[in-house]
Protein backbone atom coordinates (compact mmCIF):
# COMPACT_ATOMS: atom_id res chain seq x y z
CA UNK A 1 0.00 0.00 0.00
CA UNK A 2 1.81 3.47 -0.89
CA UNK A 3 0.27 5.43 2.37
CA UNK A 4 1.35 8.83 0.85
CA UNK A 5 -1.45 8.18 -2.60
CA UNK A 6 -3.63 7.48 0.13
CA UNK A 7 -3.46 10.24 2.57
CA UNK A 8 -2.71 12.26 0.01
CA UNK A 9 -6.12 11.57 -1.83
CA UNK A 10 -8.53 11.13 1.46
CA UNK A 11 -6.74 14.00 3.10
CA UNK A 12 -7.11 16.11 -0.31
CA UNK A 13 -11.59 15.23 0.10
CA UNK A 14 -11.52 15.28 3.27
CA UNK A 15 -10.24 19.29 3.47
CA UNK A 16 -12.87 20.26 0.56
CA UNK A 17 -15.71 17.89 2.42
CA UNK A 18 -14.57 19.74 5.40
CA UNK A 19 -15.19 23.02 4.01
CA UNK A 20 -18.30 22.60 2.18
CA UNK A 21 -19.77 21.18 5.71
CA UNK A 22 -18.68 24.42 7.86
CA UNK A 23 -20.40 26.67 5.32
CA UNK A 24 -24.11 24.77 5.73
CA UNK A 25 -25.91 22.15 4.15
CA UNK A 26 -23.83 19.53 2.00
CA UNK A 27 -26.75 18.45 -0.03
CA UNK A 28 -26.64 21.63 -2.45
CA UNK A 29 -23.67 20.10 -3.48
CA UNK A 30 -25.01 16.86 -4.85
CA UNK A 31 -26.33 16.89 -8.46
CA UNK A 32 -26.28 13.84 -10.18
CA UNK A 33 -26.82 15.82 -13.94
CA UNK A 34 -23.57 17.35 -13.09
CA UNK A 35 -21.76 14.18 -12.35
CA UNK A 36 -22.46 12.68 -15.04
CA UNK A 37 -21.85 15.34 -17.59
CA UNK A 38 -18.19 15.24 -15.88
CA UNK A 39 -17.72 11.39 -14.91
CA UNK A 40 -19.25 10.67 -17.93
CA UNK A 41 -18.74 13.02 -20.44
CA UNK A 42 -14.82 12.92 -19.74
CA UNK A 43 -14.58 8.72 -19.82
CA UNK A 44 -16.42 9.11 -23.20
CA UNK A 45 -14.03 11.80 -24.27
CA UNK A 46 -10.71 10.21 -23.44
CA UNK A 47 -12.17 7.09 -24.58
CA UNK A 48 -11.63 8.28 -28.03
CA UNK A 49 -7.99 9.36 -27.69
CA UNK A 50 -7.03 5.49 -27.10
CA UNK A 51 -8.12 1.97 -27.91
CA UNK A 52 -10.57 0.16 -25.84
CA UNK A 53 -7.58 -2.13 -24.38
CA UNK A 54 -5.29 1.18 -23.19
CA UNK A 55 -8.60 2.74 -22.01
CA UNK A 56 -9.13 -0.29 -19.53
CA UNK A 57 -5.55 -0.94 -19.11
CA UNK A 58 -5.19 2.21 -17.70
CA UNK A 59 -7.66 1.33 -14.32
CA UNK A 60 -5.44 -1.86 -14.02
CA UNK A 61 -2.30 -0.10 -14.01
CA UNK A 62 -4.00 3.03 -12.18
CA UNK A 63 -3.67 0.60 -9.02
CA UNK A 64 0.02 0.75 -8.68
CA UNK A 65 -0.94 4.26 -7.70
CA UNK A 66 -1.93 2.40 -4.61
CA UNK A 67 -0.78 -0.76 -4.37
CA UNK A 68 2.91 -1.20 -5.09
CA UNK A 69 5.39 -2.89 -3.52
CA UNK A 70 9.19 -2.13 -5.34
CA UNK A 71 12.91 -3.62 -4.85
CA UNK A 72 15.10 -1.37 -2.90
CA UNK A 73 18.12 -0.68 -5.40
CA UNK A 74 20.55 -1.12 -3.26
CA UNK A 75 19.12 -4.47 -2.22
CA UNK A 76 18.67 -6.05 -5.74
CA UNK A 77 22.10 -4.70 -6.07
CA UNK A 78 23.87 -6.88 -3.23
CA UNK A 79 21.72 -9.89 -4.14
CA UNK A 80 23.14 -9.49 -7.61
CA UNK A 81 26.78 -8.95 -6.25
CA UNK A 82 26.08 -12.04 -4.27
CA UNK A 83 24.55 -14.30 -7.32
CA UNK A 84 27.96 -12.91 -9.33
CA UNK A 85 29.98 -14.21 -6.66
CA UNK A 86 28.50 -17.86 -6.59
CA UNK A 87 29.04 -18.12 -10.21
CA UNK A 88 32.38 -17.21 -10.46
CA UNK A 89 33.09 -19.18 -8.07
CA UNK A 90 31.21 -22.53 -8.41
CA UNK A 91 29.65 -21.67 -12.10
CA UNK A 92 26.80 -20.30 -13.69
CA UNK A 93 24.69 -24.55 -12.41
CA UNK A 94 25.26 -23.11 -9.37
CA UNK A 95 23.13 -20.44 -9.38
CA UNK A 96 20.57 -23.14 -9.50
CA UNK A 97 17.76 -23.26 -6.45
CA UNK A 98 19.48 -19.67 -5.48
CA UNK A 99 16.46 -17.73 -4.01
CA UNK A 100 15.54 -14.58 -5.35
CA UNK A 101 12.29 -12.55 -5.01
CA UNK A 102 12.16 -10.35 -7.72
CA UNK A 103 10.74 -12.27 -11.05
CA UNK A 104 12.62 -10.24 -13.67
CA UNK A 105 15.95 -11.07 -12.04
CA UNK A 106 15.08 -14.42 -11.57
CA UNK A 107 14.15 -14.53 -15.74
CA UNK A 108 17.22 -13.77 -16.12
CA UNK A 109 19.04 -16.20 -13.88
CA UNK A 110 16.96 -19.06 -14.99
CA UNK A 111 18.52 -17.79 -18.87
CA UNK A 112 22.06 -17.77 -17.37
CA UNK A 113 21.82 -22.06 -15.95
CA UNK A 114 20.31 -22.69 -19.14
CA UNK A 115 23.30 -21.49 -21.36
CA UNK A 116 21.19 -19.15 -23.12
CA UNK A 117 23.63 -16.80 -25.80
CA UNK A 118 24.27 -13.11 -23.70
CA UNK A 119 22.06 -11.43 -26.83
CA UNK A 120 18.95 -13.32 -26.38
CA UNK A 121 19.01 -12.58 -22.86
CA UNK A 122 19.28 -9.37 -23.44
CA UNK A 123 16.67 -8.97 -26.34
CA UNK A 124 14.14 -11.01 -24.22
CA UNK A 125 14.77 -8.64 -20.88
CA UNK A 126 15.11 -5.93 -22.91
CA UNK A 127 11.49 -6.43 -24.67
CA UNK A 128 9.90 -7.07 -21.22
CA UNK A 129 11.37 -3.90 -19.83
CA UNK A 130 9.73 -1.88 -22.30
CA UNK A 131 6.62 -3.48 -22.58
CA UNK A 132 6.46 -3.03 -18.66
CA UNK A 133 7.21 0.43 -19.40
CA UNK A 134 4.82 0.77 -22.16
CA UNK A 135 1.98 -0.09 -19.65
CA UNK A 136 2.53 2.35 -17.44
CA UNK A 137 3.63 5.16 -19.68
CA UNK A 138 -0.13 4.61 -21.46
CA UNK A 139 -1.65 4.47 -18.38
CA UNK A 140 -0.42 8.05 -17.21
CA UNK A 141 -1.52 9.32 -20.46
CA UNK A 142 -4.96 8.03 -20.12
CA UNK A 143 -5.10 9.77 -16.43
CA UNK A 144 -3.42 13.23 -17.94
CA UNK A 145 -6.09 13.08 -20.78
CA UNK A 146 -9.10 13.09 -18.43
CA UNK A 147 -7.07 15.31 -16.16
CA UNK A 148 -7.35 17.67 -19.62
CA UNK A 149 -10.97 17.01 -19.99
CA UNK A 150 -12.69 17.17 -17.13
CA UNK A 151 -12.24 20.79 -16.99
CA UNK A 152 -13.66 21.71 -20.16
CA UNK A 153 -16.65 18.81 -19.96
CA UNK A 154 -17.42 20.85 -16.10
CA UNK A 155 -17.31 24.35 -18.59
CA UNK A 156 -19.45 22.58 -21.20
CA UNK A 157 -21.94 21.48 -18.80
CA UNK A 158 -21.75 25.25 -16.65
CA UNK A 159 -22.69 26.72 -20.23
CA UNK A 160 -25.81 23.93 -20.69
CA UNK A 161 -26.72 24.97 -17.07
CA UNK A 162 -26.03 28.93 -18.09
CA UNK A 163 -28.72 28.30 -21.05
CA UNK A 164 -31.26 26.60 -18.94
CA UNK A 165 -31.23 29.55 -16.40
CA UNK A 166 -31.63 32.37 -18.86
CA UNK A 167 -34.57 30.32 -20.78
CA UNK A 168 -36.30 30.67 -17.79
CA UNK A 169 -35.67 34.18 -16.71
CA UNK A 170 -39.41 34.33 -16.33
CA UNK A 171 -39.40 32.99 -13.34
CA UNK A 172 -37.02 34.55 -10.58
CA UNK A 173 -37.00 31.84 -8.21
CA UNK A 174 -35.74 29.66 -10.35
CA UNK A 175 -32.53 31.53 -11.23
CA UNK A 176 -30.64 30.97 -7.94
CA UNK A 177 -30.72 26.87 -8.33
CA UNK A 178 -30.05 26.91 -11.81
CA UNK A 179 -26.91 28.90 -11.00
CA UNK A 180 -25.60 26.89 -8.37
CA UNK A 181 -26.27 23.73 -10.87
CA UNK A 182 -24.41 25.38 -13.54
CA UNK A 183 -21.12 26.14 -11.22
CA UNK A 184 -21.21 22.85 -9.82
CA UNK A 185 -20.55 21.10 -13.27
CA UNK A 186 -17.39 23.24 -13.03
CA UNK A 187 -16.35 22.20 -9.65
CA UNK A 188 -16.81 19.09 -10.31
CA UNK A 189 -14.42 18.92 -13.27
CA UNK A 190 -11.64 20.78 -11.24
CA UNK A 191 -11.73 18.70 -8.61
CA UNK A 192 -11.64 15.26 -10.30
CA UNK A 193 -8.64 16.87 -12.98
CA UNK A 194 -6.75 18.38 -10.31
CA UNK A 195 -7.50 15.83 -7.19
CA UNK A 196 -7.35 12.33 -8.87
CA UNK A 197 -6.85 12.45 -12.80
CA UNK A 198 -3.48 14.66 -12.66
CA UNK A 199 -2.08 13.05 -9.55
CA UNK A 200 -2.33 9.44 -10.31
CA UNK A 201 -0.95 10.77 -13.70
CA UNK A 202 2.38 11.56 -11.80
CA UNK A 203 2.21 8.94 -9.75
CA UNK A 204 2.41 6.33 -12.50
CA UNK A 205 5.30 8.25 -14.09
CA UNK A 206 6.75 8.07 -11.03
CA UNK A 207 6.03 4.15 -11.17
CA UNK A 208 7.44 4.08 -14.76
CA UNK A 209 10.55 5.44 -13.91
CA UNK A 210 11.35 3.64 -10.44
CA UNK A 211 10.38 -0.29 -12.54
CA UNK A 212 12.72 1.08 -15.55
CA UNK A 213 15.44 1.60 -12.83
CA UNK A 214 14.78 -1.60 -11.22
CA UNK A 215 14.60 -3.65 -14.83
CA UNK A 216 17.35 -2.08 -15.74
CA UNK A 217 19.79 -2.85 -12.75
CA UNK A 218 18.91 -6.88 -13.50
CA UNK A 219 19.46 -6.92 -17.08
CA UNK A 220 23.29 -5.05 -16.78
CA UNK A 221 23.62 -7.13 -13.50
CA UNK A 222 22.73 -10.41 -15.21
CA UNK A 223 24.59 -9.84 -18.21
CA UNK A 224 27.58 -8.49 -16.86
CA UNK A 225 27.15 -12.49 -14.27
CA UNK A 226 26.70 -13.53 -17.95
CA UNK A 227 30.29 -12.26 -19.17
CA UNK A 228 32.27 -13.78 -15.80
CA UNK A 229 33.24 -9.66 -14.56
CA UNK A 230 34.55 -10.01 -10.88
CA UNK A 231 31.96 -9.16 -8.38
CA UNK A 232 33.40 -5.72 -7.50
CA UNK A 233 33.52 -3.96 -10.72
CA UNK A 234 29.95 -5.37 -11.27
CA UNK A 235 28.80 -3.85 -8.33
CA UNK A 236 30.78 -0.32 -8.92
CA UNK A 237 29.10 -0.61 -12.13
CA UNK A 238 25.23 -1.49 -10.72
CA UNK A 239 25.87 1.31 -7.93
CA UNK A 240 25.64 4.41 -10.75
CA UNK A 241 22.07 3.86 -10.61
CA UNK A 242 21.62 4.62 -6.79
CA UNK A 243 22.10 8.47 -5.03
CA UNK A 244 25.63 9.44 -4.34
CA UNK A 245 24.69 9.06 -1.13
CA UNK A 246 23.88 5.54 -1.18
CA UNK A 247 27.21 4.45 -3.21
CA UNK A 248 28.89 3.85 -0.24
CA UNK A 249 30.94 0.53 0.00
CA UNK A 250 30.78 -0.86 3.66
CA UNK A 251 34.37 -0.44 4.27
CA UNK A 252 33.34 3.48 3.41
CA UNK A 253 29.90 3.06 5.70
CA UNK A 254 30.85 1.27 9.01
CA UNK A 255 27.50 1.64 9.89
CA UNK A 256 26.01 -0.42 7.01
CA UNK A 257 28.17 -3.59 8.20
Amino acid sequence: MDLATLIGLIGAIGIVLAAILSGGSALVFVNIPSMLIVLGGTFMVVMIKFSIKQFFGAFKVALRAFFYKTDKPEELISQIVDLAQVARKEGMLALEGQEIDNEFLNQGIQMLIDGTDASVISTVMKKEATETIERHKWGAKVFTASGDVAPAMGMIGTLIGLVQMLSAMDDPKSIGPAMAVALLTTLYGAMFANMVAMPIADKLSLRKAEEGRIKAICIDGVLAIQQGQNPRIIEAMLKAYLEPKKRQTEEENPEAA
